[in-house]
């Protein structure tokens, strides 16, 4: 059951990321690689928040670590920049519900003043969620640009035709 479970969010967010994909238009031979990597990012997430215990931004970070290496390492064969691939990869894992009710909750709270106990816990509920949300579009953008600081030369790199040796 384990297994179908990540299958299933593998599957899911690899379609999310094909859709997000063909808004910002990548070239066709970059749809199957964007689709693998949110398949594995997602489903890397999925298991270390399930399975492993760990929080979303932790876990966020390290499938984000993935995706950038991924992007990194496939990018190279088909000559297409690391962020064509791991931005549509990486949008599926937006934490949306949190943000949503972050929202929700400032809202409620300024409908609320007459309250201030109600008020006070929509503010907790706000700042909670707002963190949440905040902690893991950060752990998102770090890891996934962490591969270009690593690997700064090869990474700019990726666009470029080999040079061929007899030329040097």
């Amino acid at each position: 059951m384990i297994a179908l479970d990540v299958f299933m969010d593998a599957c899911f967010a690899a379609v999310a990321a094909i859709g997000f994909g063909a808004i910002s238009d990548p070239p066709m031979r970059a749809f199957p690689r964007i689709a693998l990597l949110a398949a594995v990012g997602h489903s890397l997430r999925f298991s270390l928040m399930n399975y492993a215990g760990i929080d979303i931004a932790t876990a966020s970070l390290f499938a984000a670590i993935v995706i950038g290496m991924g992007s990194l390492w496939l990018g190279r064969g088909i000559r297409c920049p690391m962020t064509a691939l791991y931005i549509p990869a990486l949008l599926p894992m937006v934490p949306g519900i949190y943000a949503y009710k972050a929202v929700f909750s400032l809202f409620m709270f300024m409908q609320s003043l007459n309250d201030p106990g109600q008020g006070e816990e929509f503010m907790n509920s706000f700042f909670l969620n707002a963190t949440v949300s905040l902690s893991v579009i950060i752990m998102l953008a770090a890891g996934a640009t962490l591969p270009i600081f690593i690997f700064k030369r090869r990474a700019f790199s990726l666009t470029r035709r080999r040079p061929d040796k007899q030329q040097q």
